[in-house]
C-alpha cells in the first residue's frame, strides 16, 4: 500500500522539490499552504496532489480526513519581510507544535523536521527553530511519534528566492551591475547542493530502524571559504556571457555582521552511515544552478 506524506511548505524551495520526489517515488502526497500562496514552483504537480489551505481548515480535520503515515515539515518563517518576532514565533513555533500535537495524536509513525546549524548566529528564525527542537525531544521522550530533525547546512539550487544571498548573488552578475560590496569572504561555510539534501530525506524516509528521537546534519561535510565560492558563481556566469561586462567583487567593503561564526562544521557521519553521500561538488552545482537561472531569465 502506498504510504501518504504529509508535506509542508511545498510551494518553498526544498519543498517544491521534495514534492517532485516523493512523486517520482509513488508516495501519496498531501501538501499544506495558505490560499494566497504563490504556486509558480510546483503548478504542474499540483493536480497530482491533494491540497489544504491552512488558513481556512483546521489541522485536525486534515488528520481526521487522512491516514498520514509521515509529516515532512519544512514550512518556515525565515523573516526577511521584516516580519515582528511575534509572526515568526506564530509561524516556526506555535503552528510547528501543532502539527505536531495533531501527528502524534492520530498515530503518524514519522515527523520529519527541517532544521538549522546555525544557532550561534541566533536571528528570529534560528532562535525558534532552536525552541521548537526542544518540543521535539519532549514529544519524542513519549514514544508515541518518532522524530526526525534534520539540521542543514547552506543548500542552493535551481528556484530558490532572488533574496537569499546565491540567488541574489547570480542575479547581480546576471544584471552586471558594476560593483558588488563583500565582506572578506573568510567566513566558511558548507555548501549543498539541493538534490543531495532531497537524497538525504528519500534515504532517511526508508531507514525502518529509528529511534524516537534522531538528529542528522546534511552537508557535504567539507567547509570552503565563502570567497571561493563566490568566485565559482562568478566565473561560471563570465564564460557564458557575449558581452563581457565584468562585475567588480569588492571583498571587505563590507564588515561581518555581529556573532556570525566564522566556520560552520557539518557532521554527516549519521546520513553516510545510512547509505547516503553527497553526489554533486561545487563546480557542477553551481554549474547547474546558472544554467536554471540563465534559462529562466
Amino acid at each position: 500500500m502506498r504510504k501518504t506524506i504529509l508535506l509542508t511548505g511545498a510551494t518553498g524551495f526544498l519543498g517544491s522539490h521534495l514534492l517532485e520526489r516523493f512523486l517520482k517515488e509513488n508516495y501519496k502526497l498531501i501538501i499544506l499552504k495558505r490560499s494566497f500562496s504563490d504556486i509558480w514552483r510546483i503548478k504542474d504537480l499540483i493536480s497530482e496532489v491533494s491540497s489544504y489551505d491552512v488558513d481556512k481548515v483546521d489541522l485536525r480535520i486534515i488528520f481526521k480526513e487522512n491516514k498520514i503515515n509521515y509529516v515532512v515539515h519544512t514550512a518556515t518563517n525565515y523573516g526577511r519581510k521584516g516580519e515582528p518576532a511575534s509572526q515568526i514565533l506564530r509561524d516556526n513555533l506555535l503552528f510547528s507544535i501543532e502539527l505536531l500535537e495533531q501527528a502524534a495524536f492520530f498515530n503518524t509513525d514519522t515527523f520529519f523536521n527541517t532544521d538549522t546549524l546555525q544557532y550561534k548566529y541566533l536571528t528570529n528564525y534560528t532562535l525558534s527553530n532552536k525552541q521548537f527542537t526542544e518540543w521535539l525531544k519532549k514529544f519524542a521522550e513519549s514514544e508515541k511519534i518518532k522524530i526526525v530533525n534534520l539540521k542543514i547546512e547552506h543548500m542552493y539550487g535551481p528556484k530558490d528566492d532572488d533574496n537569499k544571498f546565491v540567488m541574489w548573488l547570480v542575479k547581480q552578475l546576471l544584471d552586471d551591475v558594476p560593483e558588488i560590496k563583500l565582506t572578506k569572504g573568510e567566513q566558511k561555510r558548507d555548501f549543498i547542493f539541493i538534490d543531495d539534501v532531497v537524497d538525504a530525506y528519500s534515504k532517511v524516509l526508508l531507514e525502518p530502524d529509528l529511534n524516537y528521537f534522531s538528529e542528522l546534519e546534511v552537508g557535504t561535510g567539507k567547509s570552503i571559504p565563502l570567497k571561493h565560492f563566490i568566485n565559482v558563481i562568478k566565473s561560471e556566469v563570465e564564460k557564458r556571457k557575449i558581452k563581457k561586462n565584468f562585475t567588480k567583487l569588492n571583498f571587505g567593503a563590507l564588515e561581518y555582521r555581529t556573532n556570525e561564526p566564522m566556520e560552520i562544521k557539518v557532521d554527516n557521519k549519521k546520513l553516510i552511515k545510512l547509505g547516503w553521500s553527497p553526489k554533486i561538488e561545487i563546480y557542477k552545482g553551481v554549474e547547474l544552478l546558472i544554467n536554471s537561472k540563465m534559462g529562466n531569465k
